[in-house]
């Protein structure tokens, strides 16, 4: 089947690139061929996968307008027309999670991040676990922002293992801030970029924020306050315990990490992945599983991912 669309070139190049750079993620994805001639946009394909394209390029010009086109975009797109549901992609990307320093909406820019959201904000504990550039640090700390300004929390408080260091911190030059600093620095900069370096510190100085590895939270309870584990891959199962044991009273707690990048020496069981298998049943828990799909970092990044599941697959 082929499906003639009229479009402006200029539309076209809008959506799809200068170098028709991001026609490929529908092409791929449906098995259609998409070229232009004489300013009309062809869509060759099995005639149910064409009309999904067809719907795709309609929404993305559209998008377009408003909105940077990218291949986060096209996929998020793509899932929607897929499930019939292209009417609620609005009240999606207009869902802003939390709003930048410099004045910038942050919302969800995939069906996997849209989920991960909605998920926080329906269970005191979401467990997010997913490959880098998937956003789970980064919208983890926004909501945490956005929860306290909305004086929901009355702290906030961001937590990694440094298992890099183990027991060799005191080989490290500096006092015990400074030999950690380098494995915090990932939350300092998300924090950054949401409040400003200056707000960050004042948050600091007054204790309305915390930033500290995860040794430190051992024997605390944790009550009032928006609690985000970072790296959790790299979390021992005793630890993982020890931190889920934490939970006071009106607080929130977020796991993140990546099950596929343990840090930990030798056979010693993951916190996480241990914690997605023993906590799987309890409906309370909010479990969010990101892809490769959920990555909105450079689409060099997703190749290569994709590039290591396929090899770890052989």
């Amino acid at each position: 089947m082929q499906t003639t669309l009229d479009l402006l070139s200029d539309s076209y190049t809008a959506v799809f690139g200068v170098n028709d750079q991001l026609s490929g993620v529908l092409e791929t994805a449906l098995n259609v061929r998409l070229r232009t001639q004489d300013g009309r946009l062809m869509i060759e394909g099995e005639p149910e996968q064409a009309a999904l394209a067809e719907q795709c390029v309609r929404r993305l010009i559209d998008m377009a307008g408003v909105r940077p086109i990218d291949p986060s975009a096209c996929r998020l797109v793509l899932h929607y027309a897929r499930e019939g549901r292209l009417d609620e992609l609005d009240e999606v990307l207009n869902r802003t999670v939390a709003v930048t320093a410099h004045g910038r909406p942050i919302t969800c820019r995939t069906a996997g991040q849209l989920q991960y959201v909605q998920a926080v904000r329906r269970h005191e504990l979401t467990i997010a676990e997913g490959p880098a550039g998937t956003g789970k640090t980064y919208l983890a700390v926004a909501m945490a922002v956005t929860a306290l300004k909305n004086r929901e929390v009355e702290r906030i408080i961001l937590t990694r293992p440094a298992v890099e260091a183990g027991e060799r911190l005191g080989f490290l030059p500096g006092d015990m801030n400074q030999k950690i600093d380098p494995y915090l620095r990932p939350l300092y900069d998300a924090l950054y970029e949401l409040t400003g370096s200056d707000s960050t510190q004042r948050m600091l100085d007054r204790g309305i924020l915390e930033i500290a590895p995860l040794a430190f939270m051992r024997g605390r309870t944790l009550s009032h306050a928006f609690v985000i584990l970072d790296e959790a891959q790299n979390t021992t199962a005793e630890q993982m315990k020890m931190f889920l044991t934490r939970l006071g009273a009106g607080s929130r707690f977020v796991i993140t990490g990546d099950a596929t990048q343990v840090d930990l020496p030798g056979s010693q069981m993951s916190g996480l992945r241990q914690a997605l298998e023993v906590l799987s049943d309890i409906s309370a828990v909010g479990i969010i599983r990101l892809t490769a799909e959920d990555v909105v970092r450079h689409e060099l990044v997703l190749k290569i991912i994709q590039a290591y599941e396929r090899y770890q697959k052989h």
